[in-house]
């Protein structure tokens, strides 16, 4: 694994809203862990049966696979703003409503393996985009949503984001059965 070693955001790089998941990112190396993230969650998916993969806690709750598309979906689009301000984008970047996403994707009517697949794709995209960032962009930061963050900032959210993700499926979904 190439890259440089961005270290750990400060409290002033990004939004409040995100301390609880950037929390939850081990104090190692953010390209380390979303390396090993990918081995994890990749072999916890592959554990996962059809009915595991289709079921949904509550009426409106998304289902398993669900869930996964919609890590998928929110690496892309956070992978794309660490980009876009890694190059120096001075726009403001517009947000995304997850529900909406969710509900247009058609992730149910697709194969576990598939979104496994699109997942391992997704995150190798990830973790290649980050390694070939230099330390000024790791540093760069922009506004999406209306909020300022840097470069590395992104990096955890997305770590953090799928980590909290895989521990609502444990919890909530494989724990209620």
């Amino acid at each position: 694994m190439n890259g440089f070693d961005a270290g750990r955001p400060s409290d002033s790089e990004y939004d409040p809203y995100y301390r609880p998941i950037i929390g939850l990112v081990p104090d190692q190396p953010v390209l380390a862990v979303l390396d090993e993230q990918r081995y994890e969650i990749m072999g916890f998916l592959g554990s996962l049966d059809k009915a595991t993969a289709d079921y949904r806690y509550g009426p409106e709750k998304w289902s398993v696979k669900e869930v996964l598309g919609h890590v998928i979906d929110t690496e892309r689009i956070f992978g794309a703003r660490a980009l876009c301000f890694a190059r120096g984008e001075k726009k403001p970047l517009p947000p995304f409503e997850q529900d909406d996403y969710v509900r247009s994707a058609g992730f149910d009517r697709r194969s576990l393996a598939s979104l496994s697949d699109e997942f391992e794709a997704v995150r190798r995209a990830t973790e290649t985009l980050f390694e070939g960032f230099d330390e000024s962009q790791w540093n760069r930061e922009g506004v999406a949503n209306d909020v300022r963050m840097t470069v590395r900032a992104v990096a955890y959210i997305v770590a953090g984001h799928a980590a909290h993700h895989m521990s609502v499926i444990r919890e909530r979904y494989l724990g209620d059965r």
